[in-house]
């Protein structure tokens, strides 16, 4: 059930991003939960195996690569899932910092709530 609401609430932000940040388009609710489920299956099997071939880079930055790999997973996730689209990476990159803020507050929240 958690892992549902989750999703959701993903889907959510991801809907409420696209109406406030130029470049963002998402066709609908339902394809926000796909997004929703793409993003957490990247972020699952692709991140990690992209981390560890970028760790000298990430460490070089201190960490800050790191931002640049969730932009390339946003952008992975445009190219599979049809009705979402980021116009460029610099707005990729936007989307996924405040994707990534308004999930830990949203989660923070939800955890509180228990």
């Amino acid at each position: 059930m958690k892992i549902i609401l989750r999703l959701l609430v993903t889907a959510a932000l991801v809907l409420l991003i696209a109406h406030f940040l130029p470049g963002v388009h998402v066709a609908s609710f339902g394809t926000a939960v796909i997004v929703a489920v793409v993003l957490g299956l990247l972020n699952l099997f692709i991140k990690p195996i992209l981390v560890i071939l970028t760790f000298p880079v990430t460490i070089i930055t201190l960490g800050l690569f790191l931002l640049v790999i969730n932009a390339i997973i946003i952008l992975l996730c445009t190219n599979i899932v049809g009705g979402f689209a980021v116009d460029s990476f610099l707005t990729a990159l936007l989307f996924s910092v405040i994707l990534s803020v308004l999930q830990s507050i949203t989660y923070k929240i939800l955890a509180d709530d228990k």
